[in-house]
């Protein structure tokens, strides 16, 4: 993958194994009927990525919508100040993490480089205007801070969440399909709560920024050859499955 001007090495970070993955992917699979463990399983993978680039204790670490809060409480559990900003109220669960706010990612009650470490799992394909959301992340950041980013592409076998992979017969088919399937309207309608995204554009949006440095660009799920597959035009918005994007906010 050619890297930007400002790009820098993810050093520390290596491919993650095989078992690893297929742990994920189980805790995946029983998601509906325990999600307490699946989403607690993921906060812990995910803040052993953020850590390969330094430790969280201390910091103040900003997870952009969290939902119920499992990612914040991994990174309070390793010492951070973590706050969780969530849009919507109805993803807090019984039990929201103290100093939790109601928040839209586009516009952060937070102050410029008020943030160490800014954090976002998963929610890119949920929002229409994709460069306002990641320059208010990139906004909130101090310079040398870092941005974690990762989401799910619309290409991806899963870019169509509860009704895929029919969504690559068309959006409208699948959420039909998934009606007459379960009797329900699915959770996400395109264009509403769910946004086509792709990798190639979201790449070349974010190295052609001159206040970010791309740390590492790679597939959050796959079990090797983590980068490679995310620097294949064309195959890569099939394979990667879920990007993920590490930044560092340059100096001002």
């Amino acid at each position: 993958m050619a890297r930007g001007p400002g790009a820098v090495s993810g050093a520390g970070f290596r491919d993650p194994s095989v078992g690893r993955s297929l742990t994920l992917l189980r805790a995946f699979m029983h998601e509906r009927e325990d999600p307490a463990a699946c989403y607690a399983l993921l906060a812990r993978d995910a803040a052993d990525q953020v850590e390969a680039y330094g430790k969280v204790a201390g910091k103040i670490v900003v997870d952009v919508g969290g939902g119920s809060g499992h990612f914040t409480r991994e990174f309070r559990e390793r010492g951070a100040q973590g706050i969780l900003f969530e849009p919507d109220p109805r993803e807090f669960g019984p039990d929201p993490p103290p100093s939790t706010v109601v928040a839209d990612g586009y516009l952060l009650p937070l102050a410029d480089a008020a943030a160490d470490v800014t954090f976002s799992s998963n929610v890119l394909e949920h929002v229409a205007d994709r460069d306002t959301f990641l320059g208010e992340l990139v906004r909130v950041t101090r310079p040398g801070g870092l941005i974690y980013v990762s989401f799910t592409n619309w290409l991806s076998p899963w870019g169509g969440h509860e009704w895929a992979p029919w969504h690559y017969l068309g959006a409208r088919r699948a959420q039909a399909r998934y009606r007459r399937r379960t009797g329900r309207a699915p959770k996400h309608t395109l264009g509403v709560n769910l946004f086509v995204h792709h990798i190639g554009p979201t790449l070349r949006h974010v190295r052609a920024r001159d206040d970010v440095a791309v740390v590492t660009a790679r597939s959050r799920y796959w079990p090797f050859l983590t980068q490679a597959v995310a620097r294949v035009p064309g195959m890569r918005e099939f394979v990667t499955w879920n990007l993920l994007l590490i930044l560092r906010r340059c100096p001002s």
